[in-house]
């Protein structure tokens, strides 16, 4: 892995925000440097009439310079966005079309390639819109899915994991109902995930002896078996096996009290059993600079941690911060694993 190579952006849906809070970030390049450092080049694959309709849009001085490979980025970032030609679609901010869900998984998939080749130090994916993207095949149930595909990694290897300047959460289980989750935990699972999060702490944050705090998913931790019996029989028994491999590991510890500011300091990223317990908080703490990492991966990927947000497409008040995040953090990842 190199840092070396261009950081490679997904343009997401083009109906969506993604268009204009990745030229924003061009703009606010600056704000996309890693502590003490330059900002790292980036570029967009696919979408240059798009990125000039959506400057246009919002009022911003972004040249869209056109490259055809992306080596070409490094030298074309200073003068404007570089953004590689031969795919696009018309812009129609706040309406997503079926050429513009081609266009989303065409730019995904191109610049996942990038990242896999290491033509692209990294891969930033801006928010698609899976039922869209579902009507012109794309089979699975999201992005996370379908870089673990890429990879020719199972689901479960890639680990969804929310960081934000404060807090980093990761959901054990995902998008499924939450009656669904307690049949749904193992020990086995949250050993293995836990795992693959220590890891990624260390490769890609540079964390040499990652703590992790395991949730509860009872109130007050099941109060020894007064409210469930999950704690005792299943978190319980993978928090042991996994300090016996020498991880710093503590829990069960009470939803409630885990992402107090007291408890925050104590761990570096906080694995829970449902998807809510893990977002809420997160999103709460870092709406606008919270992105979505994912661990278990041979290449790195950032992405912010919000939709398309149909509803303000275009209109010129889309935050860019969560992307500005997400073009950082993959350049710090990045920078990390050159070092490792």
């Amino acid at each position: 892995m190199t840092s070396e190579a261009p950081i490679a952006l997904a343009l997401g849906d083009p109906a969506g925000i993604g268009p204009e809070i990745i030229a924003e970030a061009w703009t606010q390049r600056a704000r996309t440097a890693p502590a003490g450092g330059a900002p790292h080049p980036f570029f967009v694959v696919g979408g240059p009439a798009v990125l000039r309709a959506a400057v246009e849009a919002r009022g911003l001085d972004c040249p869209i310079v056109p490259i055809a490979e992306p080596s070409e980025a490094l030298f074309a970032f200073s003068a404007g966005l570089p953004v590689m030609a031969g795919l696009d679609a018309p812009y129609t901010p706040g309406s997503p079309s079926e050429a513009g869900a081609r266009l989303a998984l065409a730019s995904l998939t191109y610049a996942t390639r990038f990242a896999l080749g290491h033509s692209a130090a990294a891969l930033v994916t801006a928010p698609i819109a899976k039922a869209e993207l579902a009507k012109v095949g794309f089979a699975n149930p999201g992005q996370t899915e379908f870089l673990a595909d890429a990879c020719r990694l199972p689901y479960r290897d890639a680990v969804m994991m929310l960081a934000g300047p404060s807090l980093r959460t990761v959901p054990l289980t995902v998008h499924c109902a939450l009656a669904e989750v307690p049949g749904l935990l193992t020990s086995e699972l949250i050993a293995h995930k836990a795992r693959i999060v220590a890891k990624g702490l260390t490769r890609d944050f540079g964390i040499e002896r990652p703590r992790l705090a395991v949730a509860g998913l009872n109130p007050h931790a099941g109060e020894g078996g007064k409210f469930g019996d999950e704690e005792a029989r299943i978190i319980e028994p993978a928090i042991r096996e996994l300090q016996d491999e020498g991880l710093d590991v503590t829990g069960p510890v009470p939803g409630d009290a885990l992402f107090t500011s007291r408890v925050r300091g104590t761990y570096d990223a906080a694995l829970c059993m449902y998807h809510d317990q893990a977002l809420i908080p997160l999103k709460a703490l870092e709406f606008d600079e919270g992105v979505n990492v994912t661990l278990g991966l041979p290449i790195i990927r950032t992405s912010p941690d919000h939709g398309t947000a149909f509803d303000i497409a275009g209109k010129g008040i889309a935050d860019p911060g969560a992307m500005i995040a997400a073009i950082r953090m993959a350049a710090e990842c990045a920078a990390a694993r050159a070092r490792a």
